[in-house]
Order: structure tokens, then C-alpha cells, then sequence
């Protein structure tokens, strides 16, 4: 019985690293898009609902509130990650712009999908740092 606990508590907590890392503010604006925002609601909703259960099933008010380190390490991470996610949105929103503008300008489009890349780079090692 003490192992089937342990077991709950380690997958529970798993979980809820992975759930706390949730940004939706940063992409709300594609909740409105013709093309994606059907899609966005249902993870969304996926999230919110995911989250839901597994505070109810850890009896938490908050997620990872019996991992203070781990979540430490999120928010430290999340500082570098968040902003660079932020010129990353800011950069495919330019993007798409330019693309459906009348006449898209090559040097723009080349400098906004750079940053795009740049970025991705900077993401990528945080999160291999981070596991």
C-alpha cells in the first residue's frame, strides 16, 4: 500500500512539473485565429482540465506546492525561456504579416525568421539544461 502511494505521489508530481510550465497568455491571441484557434481551445481546455484533476487528486491548492526546488527551478528557468518565447511570437506574428502583405519584402522576411531560429536555439538548451 506504501508503494502504491509512493508511486501516485511520484507520477502526480511528474505531472505537475510538466503542467506548471503552462504559458497560455503568450499564444491567447490564437484563440481567435480562423485557421488554428479551434485548435488552441482544446488545449486550453485540456490544460485547465488536466490541471484541475491533479491538484484534486494531490489534495494541492497549487501546482508543485511539495516541490519547492523543482518549482524553483522552473521559475529560474522560465526568466530565460519566457522572453525568449515572447520575441519568438512577436517574430511568426511579423512573418505572417509579411507573407500576406501585397509585397513581401525578402530582407525583412529573412531577418524575423532568424530570430524565429535564434531563439528556438535558446529554448532548446534551457530545456536540455533543465532535464
Amino acid at each position: 500500500m506504501a508503494k502504491s502511494r509512493e508511486l501516485k505521489n511520484n507520477f502526480i508530481g511528474i505531472n505537475l512539473v510538466y503542467k506548471v510550465n503552462g504559458f497560455f497568455e503568450l499564444t491567447a491571441y490564437m484563440a481567435d485565429d480562423e485557421e488554428f484557434g479551434e485548435f488552441w481551445k482544446l488545449i486550453y481546455e485540456e490544460y485547465k482540465t488536466t490541471k484541475r484533476l491533479l491538484l484534486k487528486i494531490a489534495d494541492h491548492t497549487e501546482l508543485m506546492e511539495n516541490y519547492p526546488d523543482g518549482k524553483a527551478s522552473i521559475e529560474v528557468r522560465e526568466d530565460i525561456v519566457l522572453p525568449l518565447l515572447t520575441i519568438q511570437q512577436y517574430a511568426l506574428k511579423k512573418i505572417q504579416e509579411i507573407l500576406a502583405s501585397k509585397r513581401p519584402s525578402a530582407k525583412e522576411l529573412d531577418t524575423y525568421q532568424k530570430m524565429v531560429t535564434r531563439s528556438l536555439f535558446g529554448n532548446i538548451n534551457a530545456s536540455r539544461n533543465s532535464a
